[in-house]
C-alpha cells in the first residue's frame, strides 16, 4: 500500500487566459527568469510538499514539457474542459487518491507570492485544525476579485466570485488570493456536492468554503502581509505590471545586500541572477538566466547579460553576452559581443565591435578593436590587432586556431584555420595567414607595392584628384624636390617585408 501523503501541492494551471491574446499558455509567459508557473512552484517549494499536482488543459503539451525542465516530480492531470476550479481540485486529487494531511492549492497565475506567505498560510490552517483557510489580501482596487464575506463576528462566512455578488459585497476591499490549505478528507466530500448553479455555470472551488460553514467545519482566513504578493494577471498590461514590482523587489534586495544599482528603473535582474557585494549595476542593464556579477565589477551602461560569468573587478560597458565569461579584472567593450563559450582570462581585454564565440583569451591577452575571434586558443599576452579575423568556417566544418603567448597580430590580417602562430611570433599587416608561424618567426604575405606614377593624370583626367596632383607635382618641381618622370614605376621588394617588422605596421593596442 501507498503510503499516506501528508501534504500535496496543487497548481492550477489550466486556463487559457484568453485576455493575454497569446499562442502560448498564460502560465508560460516569462518574468524575470522564470515563467509564472515557475515562479508558484518556487514559492510552494519550501512546503516540502509529498506530491505537487499541476492541472494543465490549454496549451497541456506545451506546459508538460516545461514541467520536464522545471519540476520533473511534479505530476502533470489533465482538465480535458474547463469546468471551473472545484473540478480541477476534484481531477487532481483523484490523480492522488492516497493524499492525505494538508491539500494547498495555488493559481497559476501569482508570480510575486513568496514561499514565507505560503507557509505561513499553512501554519495558521494546521495550527488551528481547520477544515480549510484561504489567504485574503486587503487591495485599493478589489475589481474582478472574489470577495471574502465575513459574518458580524469576523468569521468567514463565504466566498462571492464578484459576477455573483451584491452590490454592497462588491464594495468589499478584502479579496481572496486564490491560495487555500485543505484538510483533505473533508475537501473531498465538499467537492463532490459542488453545484454548477452560478453565473459561469462551473464548480467553484470557492463554494467549498460555503459548504463546509454550512456543515459547522471550521474554517479560517489568513491575511496576507503584502496585498501585492496577491496579485495576478489576466493580459499583457497586467504582466507587465508585475514585472515591475518584482524588478522593484529584486533591485531592493540586491542593494540591501552592498550591491550598487545606480538606476533602479532601468535595470532588470532576473530572480536566477547572482550579484557579489560591492558590484556596480549602471543604468539600462539586464542581467538574465544565470548569469553571476562577481565583487566589485562594473557592469553598464547599457549591457545585456544572458547565462554569463563576470568575474571580481572586472568591468563590461555597452555589450551583450550569451553563456561567457570574463575572467576578474578583464575588460569588455564597449559594443563587444561575447557569444557562447567566450572565457575571457584575467585582466585579458575584448574592445569596441569585437565579437568572440568559442574561444579562449588568454591572461593578459587584448584584442582591442574591430574584430571576429571564432574557434580560437589566444595565449597569454598576444596582442591582436584591429580587423583582425579568425577565419574558421569552410562552409562545412568549423576549425580552430591557436595563437601563442606574447605573439603580435597586425592589422588587418586573416588567419585561416586550422593554423597555428607560436610563441612570440609576429604576423605582419595586411597577411592572409594560411600556414603556421613558428616561435619568434614574422609571418608575411603580402605582395610587393607599385606606385605607378601619372596614372591618375591619365586615366582620370578632370577629375579633383587629377587637380590635385597637378597642383602637388608643379609645387615640388618649382621648389626644386624630384619630380616623377611620366609613366615611371616603382616597386617594392625585400622593403616590404624589412618595413612589416615595425610595430606601427602590424598592430594597434
Amino acid at each position: 500500500m501507498p503510503q499516506p501523503h501528508l501534504r500535496t501541492v496543487v497548481v492550477l494551471a489550466a486556463g487559457e487566459g484568453k485576455r493575454m491574446k497569446s499562442a502560448l499558455p498564460k502560465v508560460l509567459h516569462p518574468l524575470l527568469g522564470r515563467t509564472l508557473l515557475g515562479h508558484v512552484l518556487t514559492a510552494a517549494a519550501p512546503l516540502a510538499a509529498d506530491r505537487t499536482v499541476v492541472v494543465v488543459g490549454h496549451g497541456a503539451e506545451q506546459v508538460r514539457a516545461h514541467l520536464t525542465e522545471i519540476a520533473p516530480d511534479a505530476t502533470p492531470v489533465l482538465q480535458a474542459q474547463q469546468l471551473g476550479t472545484g473540478h480541477a481540485v476534484r481531477i487532481a486529487l483523484e490523480a492522488v487518491p492516497e493524499a492525505a494531511g494538508t491539500v494547498v492549492v495555488i493559481n497559476g497565475d501569482v508570480p510575486l507570492l513568496r514561499g514565507e506567505t505560503v507557509a505561513a498560510l499553512v501554519a495558521a490552517h494546521e495550527g488551528e485544525g481547520a477544515a480549510a483557510t484561504v489567504l485574503a489580501a486587503e487591495v485599493p482596487d478589489p475589481t474582478g476579485l472574489g470577495r471574502i464575506v465575513r459574518d458580524a463576528a469576523g468569521r468567514l462566512e463565504q466566498i462571492v466570485e464578484e459576477r455573483d455578488a451584491t452590490p454592497a459585497q462588491r464594495a468589499l476591499r478584502e479579496i481572496n488570493a486564490g491560495i487555500y490549505a485543505f484538510d483533505a478528507v473533508r475537501l473531498r466530500d465538499a467537492l463532490g456536492k459542488l453545484s454548477t448553479d452560478n453565473d459561469q455555470g462551473e464548480e467553484y472551488l470557492t463554494d467549498v468554503f460555503g459548504l463546509l460553514v454550512s456543515a459547522g467545519e471550521p474554517v479560517g482566513v489568513h491575511v496576507a502581509a503584502d496585498h501585492v504578493e496577491t496579485l495576478g494577471c489576466n493580459d499583457r498590461v497586467e504582466l507587465a505590471g508585475l514585472r515591475r514590482l518584482l524588478r522593484d523587489r529584486v533591485n531592493e534586495a540586491w542593494m540591501r545586500t552592498g550591491v550598487s544599482i545606480l538606476d533602479p528603473d532601468t535595470t532588470w535582474i532576473d530572480v536566477t541572477a547572482t550579484v557579489e557585494r560591492d558590484a556596480v549595476i549602471d543604468q539600462n542593464t539586464q542581467l538574465r538566466g544565470t548569469t553571476v556579477v562577481g565583487a566589485e565589477a562594473v557592469v553598464g551602461p547599457d549591457v545585456t547579460l544572458v547565462d554569463t560569468v563576470v568575474g571580481a573587478a572586472a568591468t563590461v560597458l555597452r555589450s551583450h553576452a550569451v553563456g561567457a565569461e570574463v575572467g576578474p579584472g578583464a575588460s569588455v567593450g564597449p559594443y563587444a559581443y561575447l557569444r557562447p563559450a567566450a572565457r575571457l582570462a584575467e585582466k585579458s581585454k575584448v574592445g569596441t565591435f569585437v565579437e568572440v564565440k568559442n574561444s579562449e583569451v588568454g591572461p593578459g591577452a587584448k584584442v582591442p578593436h574591430l574584430s571576429y575571434v571564432g574557434d580560437a586558443t589566444i595565449g597569454a599576452k598576444a596582442n591582436i590587432g584591429a580587423a583582425t579575423i579568425f577565419v574558421n568556417y569552410d562552409g562545412v566544418n568549423k576549425h580552430r586556431t591557436t595563437v601563442g603567448e606574447a605573439a603580435f597580430i597586425g592589422c588587418d590580417t586573416s588567419l585561416i584555420a586550422p593554423v597555428e602562430v607560436g610563441a612570440g611570433a609576429y604576423v605582419a599587416a595586411g597577411s592572409a595567414i594560411t600556414q603556421d608561424v613558428p616561435p619568434g618567426a614574422l609571418g608575411v604575405t603580402r605582395a610587393p607595392q607599385r606606385s605607378i606614377d601619372g596614372w591618375v593624370t591619365r586615366k582620370r583626367a578632370g577629375t579633383a584628384s587629377a587637380a590635385a596632383a597637378e597642383r602637388a607635382l608643379a609645387e615640388g618641381a618649382s621648389a626644386g624636390g624630384p619630380v616623377a618622370r611620366e609613366g615611371e614605376a616603382i616597386h617594392g621588394g625585400a622593403e616590404t617585408v624589412r618595413r612589416a617588422s615595425g610595430a606601427g605596421d602590424t598592430a594597434t593596442e
